[in-house]
């Protein structure tokens, strides 16, 4: 049975606003598949995640200590490649990312190990910020073997 309460008073037509429209969704329960709207196909996702993995398991090898100098060698690598892009030399701008994340994937392994410990995220942060005071600076792997090469080719040059 249906019933109807009005509690106020309805407004005359002519003080409804112009454009007076509820609107009515029509939900359908799957969508429509058309045929000719390509679709992305999952193979070359299935072989991201497999090198995603295989590099997993490669950090995961190494030890907390190790993580770390490979952590410090690729924020300088990162570094380097800001310059480069400061100074508007060649480079790959694909690596910006590609170095990120590989640093992040690091950090979270390194943060899995922690609380395998039982360290809580305060002291983490704590021992986090006596790793970074801790650090030596000092020139990437890419700089090196750059400094290298020059001092080769000087060295040709001399003799």
């Amino acid at each position: 049975m249906l019933s109807l309460s009005v509690t106020f008073p309805p407004k005359p037509i002519s003080q409804l606003p112009k454009s007076f429209f509820n609107g009515v969704q029509f939900r359908q329960p799957n969508p429509i598949h058309l045929p000719f709207v390509k679709t992305r196909t999952s193979s070359s996702s299935v072989v991201l995640m497999a090198k995603k993995e295989e590099e997993l398991k490669e950090i995961r090898a190494k030890t907390t200590e190790e993580i770390n100098e490979e952590v410090v060698d690729l924020k300088g690598e990162l570094f380097m490649l800001r310059l480069q892009k400061s100074a508007r030399n060649e480079f790959k701008s694909s690596e910006f990312r590609r170095m990120r994340k590989r640093i992040a994937r690091m950090l979270t392994v390194k943060r899995e190990r922690e609380i395998e410990e039982g360290i809580n995220k305060r002291l983490s942060r704590k021992l986090d910020r006596q790793w970074k005071k801790s650090i030596v600076v000092r020139p990437p792997p890419s700089l090196k073997k750059l400094q290298e090469e020059e001092a080769a080719a000087e060295a040709e040059k001399s003799a």
